[in-house]
């Protein structure tokens, strides 16, 4: 057995020598020991349980070969909630969870007088953001969509596993929205934005869907198709939210004078300062 100092220090070296940040392997053990990090750090000269030494070396070799800790794991933390994820879905990323705090904010002060909020999560992947809305505002009656039948079964997992109330449809971007007569209040979508060419990290690329990352040669097939059928299911007070490229400022603002031109729009930065969150605001 080895102490937990020594386990660490040299997985640390290891993952530097790969390129991958020195911090996952604390991160990796904190979630696999189930202990606070500090509690770690004051046993940190004690051995290692012969289990958990067995089950972190091996996990650890799974992501220095380049896997996602999230799926060695089998989940990831999401604005304080358990997300179950595997490679049918994208990870939960740190960013959308300020697109969430961005949409609660603008909830609040966009309808204070609403007692129930009719919202739709589209291409809702885990169903991170539909879960943490539906918790984090008890106004929400919540939807989600999504193409893939494998990414609404695990949706329907994290909804049961975090008690969140939930209706799911398996469709097309705002199609099942449309078939059923649904208007919402709030529309929120994270979509695929990635132009097709672009070149990803390998452990993107290998180990997440790419149904979920490409939109199209330029990245905005998926806001055409919500822009171009969004007058069909918006109330005639409501708001969109979407996460978007950190370069496409300038590409998504001509897009929606072209196509929504009576609209109002705005482009948030994230805490790295970086456009990354667009809400457009309709007055119908």
């Amino acid at each position: 057995m080895s102490l937990f100092r020594k386990l660490v220090l040299d997985f640390e070296k290891k993952a530097l020598e790969k390129g991958i940040p020195e911090e996952t392997v604390m991160a990796y053990l904190v979630e696999l020991s189930q202990r606070e990090r500090y509690d770690l750090y004051l046993h940190f000269e004690e051995e290692a349980p012969q289990e958990l030494e067995k089950e972190f070396c091996l996990g650890m070799g799974r992501i220095l070969n380049g896997e996602p800790m999230a799926h060695v794991l089998g989940y990831s933390w999401f604005y304080g909630y358990k997300m179950l994820v595997n490679g049918e879905v994208l990870i939960p990323r740190y960013e959308t969870e300020e697109l969430c705090a961005n949409i609660l904010n603008r909830m609040d002060t966009f309808f204070p007088h609403l007692e129930k909020i009719d919202i739709a999560d589209v291409g809702t992947g885990s169903g991170a953001i539909a879960v943490t809305l539906c918790k984090e505002e008890k106004k929400c009656q919540m939807r989600a969509s999504d193409i893939s039948l494998e990414a609404i079964e695990m949706a329907k997992k994290n909804a049961r596993l975090n008690e969140a109330t939930i209706e799911f449809f398996v469709g097309n971007m705002l199609d099942p929205l449309i078939e059923k007569g649904i208007y919402l209040d709030v529309l929120v979508c994270n979509p695929p934005y990635i132009p097709q060419e672009e070149e990803m990290e390998s452990s993107v690329v290998d180990y997440e869907p790419h149904i979920a990352l490409f939109g199209g040669k330029d990245g905005l097939k998926y806001y055409r198709e919500v822009f171009e059928n969004a007058n069909r299911i918006l109330k005639k007070k409501s708001f969109m939210a979407f996460e978007m490229g950190w370069n496409q400022r300038e590409a998504i603002s001509q897009l929606i004078q072209e196509m929504l031109p009576n609209d109002r729009f705005e482009i948030l930065k994230d805490m790295n300062g970086k456009d990354r969150m667009l809400f457009v605001y309709h007055n119908g």
